[in-house]
């Protein structure tokens, strides 16, 4: 019988991949911003409740953005 050892923690470029994450969010945000201008009614209500999670995860982020960058300069201890 095998095992499975799991890999080691590496979070050394956890700050770059939540950076990534906010980057694609925004855009999202921003193509549907400009689909509402052609949208109305059910589907327009559905955008503006989707890019309103959008950024409450935006700023979520932005906080783990910052506890991870401090975790690295702290050495992740």
């Amino acid at each position: 019988m095998t095992r499975n050892n799991p890999k080691p923690d590496d979070r050394s470029d956890n700050v770059e991949k939540i950076q990534d994450t906010v980057k694609n969010t925004i855009a999202n945000m921003e193509a549907a911003e400009e689909t509402m201008a052609f949208t109305d009614g059910r589907e327009l209500a559905a955008l503006k409740e989707k890019n309103e999670r959008r950024k409450e995860s935006v700023d979520g982020l932005r906080k783990e953005i910052i506890d991870e960058a401090t975790d690295r300069k702290n050495g992740y201890s």
